[in-house]
């Protein structure tokens, strides 16, 4: 008989058991870190050209630390040249 367990029921049952989080604890950090990681590279380069600028720097600096940024991203991004990181953001 198949297991119908949700998904990532294992997972849950590991945090419960070796953190001090609380099952629905446990489940927020399981949602938030997924979602970090279903982040796409366009959305990653949006999120970050605001963050960026809203600290102050100019985009030329903006969009080479983006640039420096993406290899190392959780999920590898495609490699985008300075004037790709621009049309995303101005499209």
């Amino acid at each position: 008989m198949p297991d119908h367990r949700p998904l990532h029921e294992d997972l849950l049952d590991h945090l419960v058991r070796t953190t001090p989080l609380r099952r629905g604890e446990a489940a927020r950090v399981v949602m938030d870190v997924l979602a970090y990681f279903d982040e796409s590279a366009e959305d990653f380069v949006r999120r970050r050209h605001r963050e960026l600028q809203s600290g102050g720097l100019a985009n030329a600096a903006i969009f080479e630390r983006i640039a420096a940024e993406l290899p190392h991203r959780a999920v590898a991004a495609t490699e985008f040249s300075l004037r790709q990181l621009r049309r995303i953001v101005y499209g």
